[in-house]
């Protein structure tokens, strides 16, 4: 049934939303948000600039609907880490679920929130400021579920629960960059694997 706004009748939009998302998150992820312009993301979606700008609004809005879609999907992995039994356990799954999302076939290589901040300059200002704020919750999310580790006796008293949360960042950043550059999934895996031999344990 057609709705009518502003006196004018309505009609459904010629284009699937979620399909033309999913393919603007490509192109971010790809080239960044400063590299993807307006006709490389257009293009992907198979729109027009003007259908662009109604259904998702200008290209930063776009950005951060693409970024949670990227949250939601291919960066899942963080949150379902999270819900590991131990400390070890969740720093194994952030690790390994970087590396698989870094290095999947068919997609772009690296990560879409580090990849996107590396060249954003003064006109992105606010799409850096929502990419460190990205960073910065993804790093407390992890640094919350260690100190439960303290607490519970999983992790030493005397381990830093931030310390090991930004080590744990800082790793999967250098796993992003060095995808992105083309080193091998299981090249990466071993350095992952390296890193975590003197995790302290209880």
């Amino acid at each position: 049934m057609r709705t009518r706004q502003n006196g004018r009748t309505g009609r459904p939009r010629g284009f699937d939303t979620d399909e033309a998302l999913e393919r603007a998150m490509l192109v971010f992820w790809e080239r960044g948000y400063e590299g993807a312009s307006l006709a490389d993301l257009t293009g992907a979606m198979g729109i027009s600039a003007t259908s662009m700008y109604a259904a998702f609004g200008n290209k930063e809005e776009l950005f951060r609907k693409a970024l949670e879609r990227y949250t939601e999907g291919p960066g899942a992995y963080l949150s379902q880490a999270l819900e590991e039994p131990t400390a070890l356990a969740v720093a194994t799954a952030i690790l390994t679920g970087a590396v698989r999302t870094t290095t999947r076939p068919a997609h772009p290589h690296g990560c879409m929130g580090v990849q996107s901040a590396l060249t954003t300059g003064d006109s992105g200002r606010e799409v850096r400021d929502l990419l460190a704020a990205w960073r910065n919750n993804g790093c407390s999310r992890v640094r919350e579920r260690f100190q439960r580790a303290v607490d519970e006796g999983d992790l030493p008293p005397q381990a830093d629960p931030a310390l090991l949360a930004r080590y744990v960042a800082t790793l999967v950043f250098g796993i992003a960059v060095q995808a992105a550059s083309g080193v091998g999934r299981d090249e990466l895996q071993e350095m992952a694997d390296a890193a975590l031999r003197n995790w302290p344990l209880s």
